[in-house]
C-alpha cells in the first residue's frame, strides 16, 4: 500500500523532474516560442523526452514492484522506504542509475527543443549536483550490500552502458 508520504514523493518528484526543470530552462532561455522548430529537431526532441520518461517510468515501477521501495532517498535523507534488496536486473542492467539516465534524457530533449546556451548551462547544472547526489548515494549502497554492490558497479556503468566500468569506479 502506497503510503501519503510516498505518494506525495513520486508527486513532489514528478513535478520537479518533469515540469518544473524544464520551467527553469525555457525561463532561462527567455521564454521562446514552443513551435516552429523545424521537423528534425522536433522529431528528435521528441525521441528523447518520450524515450528518457519511458526510462524512468520503467525504473520507478520496477523498483516499487521488484525492490519493494522508492527512490525518494536525496542526499542521504530517507523520504520513503528504501528497496529492500539491490537491483541488477530490468532497467538496472543497462546502468546503475536508469532512472536518473532517463531523467538526463528527457531534459536533453528540452535542451534541443529550445536550443539555447541558457537551457544547456540549466542542464549541466543538474547533471552535475545528481552526480553529486549518485556519489552520495553508492557509498551508502556500498555500506548497506557490501561486496554484491562492489561487484555490480564493476561490472556495470554508472550512468552509461557501454562504458568501460572500471575507469569509472572506484574502491567506494
Amino acid at each position: 500500500m502506497i503510503t501519503i508520504k510516498e505518494t506525495a514523493g513520486y508527486v513532489l518528484g514528478g513535478m520537479m523532474f518533469v515540469v518544473l526543470l524544464p520551467t527553469i530552462m525555457w525561463l532561462a532561455s527567455g521564454m521562446p516560442a514552443l513551435v516552429h522548430i523545424g521537423a528534425l529537431r522536433a522529431s528528435v526532441t521528441g525521441v528523447l523526452i518520450l524515450g528518457g520518461l519511458a526510462l524512468s517510468v520503467w525504473t520507478i515501477v520496477y523498483m516499487k514492484r521488484h525492490g519493494k521501495g522508492n527512490p525518494m532517498d536525496a542526499f542521504g535523507h530517507e523520504i520513503g522506504p528504501r528497496t529492500q534488496h539491490l537491483m541488477t536486473d530490468g532497467p538496472y542492467r543497462l546502468n546503475r542509475n536508469p532512472m536518473l539516465t532517463g531523467t538526463f534524457i528527457y531534459l536533453l530533449g528540452f535542451v534541443i527543443w529550445l536550443w539555447t546556451w541558457q537551457a544547456l548551462l540549466v542542464w549541466c547544472i543538474f547533471v552535475a549536483i545528481m552526480f553529486i547526489q549518485v556519489l552520495t548515494e553508492e557509498k551508502r549502497l556500498c555500506r548497506d550490500f557490501g561486496d554484491e554492490y562492489e561487484a555490480y558497479c564493476r561490472h556495470t556503468g554508472r550512468f552509461l552502458p557501454f562504458v568501460c566500468k572500471r575507469l569509472e569506479y572506484n574502491k567506494l
